[in-house]
């Protein structure tokens, strides 16, 4: 049974994009908070720290939501969240590292968003879908 993208639970989804968003600012936030120039790095990780302490606030439950409730497989949570991790990124290096997506990076996220469809689309264990 092949699954739509508007089935996918929301708040799952919604709780996975806020995480990332945590996350890429504890990853990379970092490289632009004026605060932090000239910091110790033990300082820029402890901040980086905290700002991830709530990225595992929102990602721990959001798994657990979307794992304990049957929707996704161990495996599907991942590919999910490694994409939206990517678009995440994506709009944070345009508008905090100014930095412009190029036709490389494009066709890369690309393929990782067609890894989404093909970790989701199929039952898991159903194999490939039928040739008729």
């Amino acid at each position: 049974m092949v699954h739509s993208f508007r089935f996918l639970p929301v708040k799952t989804i919604i709780q996975l994009f806020a995480s990332n968003i945590f996350m890429t600012l504890a990853w990379y936030g970092h490289l632009k908070f004026k605060f932090l120039e000239g910091k110790a790095l033990i300082w820029v990780i402890l901040v980086s720290w905290g700002i991830a302490f709530f990225e595992y606030c929102l990602m721990v439950p959001a798994n657990r939501a979307g794992y304990f409730s049957g929707t996704f497989t161990g495996y599907q949570l991942k590919v999910i969240q490694e994409a939206i991790t990517l678009i995440v990124f994506a709009v944070f290096a345009w508008i905090v590292l100014k930095e412009k997506l190029t036709w490389n990076y494009a066709v890369s996220f690309g393929l990782i968003m067609l890894a989404v469809y093909f970790a989701t689309a199929f039952k898991p264990g159903s194999g490939a879908p039928d040739a008729h």
